[in-house]
């Protein structure tokens, strides 16, 4: 079994711990990734710093709370040195050097790699919590326009930076709009973090920018649609996973009425459309609005109940514009 498959293996045991709320053993698994020999490169195709990250955060055991956050700050000094080499690499090309020419070593291009420094770097952003800052300025449109009905964030899950807090803070409270969430037993200021630590993985760099926003608001206003309770209910028993949760579109995220009705509209869409293309009757009873010519085809169907008339759908067979009638 290669190094990856070894850090797949362990990453694996330890998210089924976290979603199944028991941490037993996690504390011999930490050991063996102390033993490892971490790259970056490992930590981007493996993962394994989310992993150890959500033990760190669900676990009520102190030594392993010590040794995950042992283990955090140790990859973390990779981040410093990838960050110093690739910051010290456009100096030296304005130099007339590349070092990358001398050796073409795949590690260097991996060191230029952001969004792997970026990986490490969020990952270990909970584990150094600062005080909530305080804004000078009036509200810009820095944070999304809801209002945080919840609880100020636990100190060990707090980033230090407002705009990630409030989020989180928003979430956890859409995860709450209803108070059957304790039948759950789930830890939602914990998945309302998760949440937004995958929102933020999925952006470019991470950013906090209107992008990343929009998407935390479609959570928060999915969750906290009274028409679609199953969706909030599927993410507090985990029967939709969180990393997927977090980029779900809105037609994903949408209720099954609402798929249905849309389903519905699809299909109709695609009759109207191909009504007129497969067959029907040509005729100079109809004037197309768009080019004033009358040769037209026509269909009648029967789109609503028996006794209603039926809808007469026309196309032109000059312009091809199309539209229908009762």
């Amino acid at each position: 079994m290669t190094r990856e498959e070894e850090l797949i293996r362990i990453a694996k045991k330890l998210d089924k711990m976290v979603s199944r709320n028991n941490t037993e053993g996690a504390l011999d698994l930490l050991n063996e990734l102390k033993s490892f020999n971490m790259t970056l490169k490992l930590l981007q195709e493996t993962r394994i710093g989310m992993s150890v990250n959500g033990i760190r955060k669900h676990c009520t055991d102190d030594e392993v709370v010590s040794l995950a956050k042992i283990l955090i700050k140790d990859w973390k000094r990779l981040l410093d040195a990838a960050r110093t080499q690739s910051t010290e690499r456009p100096n030296k090309m304005k130099n007339g050097v590349d070092s990358n020419k001398s050796t073409g070593s795949p590690m260097l291009k991996l060191l230029i790699d952001v969004y792997a420094v970026w990986l490490v770097y969020t990952m270990t952003r909970r584990g150094k919590p600062e005080m909530p800052k305080i804004p000078t300025t009036p509200t810009s449109p820095m944070s999304p326009s809801f209002s945080s009905a919840g609880v100020p964030l636990s100190p060990c899950l707090a980033t230090g930076e407002t705009i990630r807090d409030k989020c989180i803070e928003m979430l956890a409270a859409a995860l709450r709009t209803d108070d059957n969430f304790k039948e759950f037993g789930t830890n939602c200021d914990s998945m309302a973090a998760e949440i937004e630590d995958h929102i933020l993985l999925n952006l470019h760099m991470g950013s906090t920018d209107m992008k990343y926003k929009n998407r935390v608001r479609s959570r928060i206003s999915n969750l906290k649609d009274p028409k679609n309770p199953g969706l909030r209910r599927n993410v507090l028993a985990g029967g939709i996973e969180l990393r997927r949760f977090a980029i779900m579109s809105a037609e994903e995220m949408a209720s099954d009425e609402l798929k249905q009705l849309r389903n519905n509209l699809t299909k109709e869409a695609i009759r109207e459309h191909q009504l007129s293309k497969t067959s029907g009757t040509i005729s100079d009873l109809f004037q197309c609005s768009k080019c004033g010519k009358k040769n037209c085809t026509y269909n009648q169907m029967q789109t609503r109940s028996a006794d209603e008339p039926m809808t007469t759908f026309v196309l032109c067979n000059e312009c091809g514009n199309r539209w229908k009638f009762c």
